[in-house]
């Protein structure tokens, strides 16, 4: 049985590297998050089901764009030390392991960083999920807003309506 040893500039490379990914992260959901303010702000409001849908669809692709740099901070490394042999196997494989579908595709000297990256992985999705569902929730708020005031609207206009609701209520 191989005895494995975590070494000390593994641990400090791992740790910058996953400080890197959070402030990236950060700094990514911060911006799409005044981005998506300042459309609103723009267009205000943004009411329309499709243009709040669009706001969603745009941060949702904003984010994977964020994700994708983050991935490409740990491809840059893993290629520049040498532990993947190109930058295409180092992409994907860097890929598979932030989203933990794969491990075990680095020298035993870098195998620690695995660990870290599923992990690193794990928590920028998990605030990505926790923007998204902001976002959608905001939406969908919106929408049943609207829903409610268009029935309003259209009870008040309609007298035949407010006679059936109270020759209803009278039997």
């Amino acid at each position: 049985m191989d005895l494995f040893v975590i070494k000390l500039d593994e641990v400090m490379w791992g740790s910058l590297l996953v400080a890197i990914t959070m402030a990236i992260h950060g700094t990514g959901m911060s911006s799409i998050l005044r981005l998506v303010d300042a459309i609103k702000e723009r267009f205000d409001p943004i009411e329309s089901f499709v243009g709040g849908l669009g706001l969603i669809v745009l941060a949702s692709l904003l984010i994977i764009v964020t994700n994708i740099i983050e991935v490409m901070v740990w491809t840059a490394f893993f290629f520049l030390k040498g532990a993947q042999t190109n930058h295409h196997r180092a992409f994907y494989n860097a890929m598979l392991n932030y989203t933990t579908l794969q491990a075990g595709y680095l020298p035993e000297r870098w195998q620690l960083l695995e660990a870290l990256l599923g992990m690193a992985g794990l928590l920028t999705v998990a605030w990505s999920t926790g923007i998204l569902y902001m976002l959608a929730q905001d939406f969908q708020d919106t929408q049943m807003r609207i829903r409610k005031q268009r029935r309003e609207r259209q009870g008040k206009s309609n007298p035949k309506l407010d006679r059936g609701a109270s020759a209803q209520r009278d039997d």
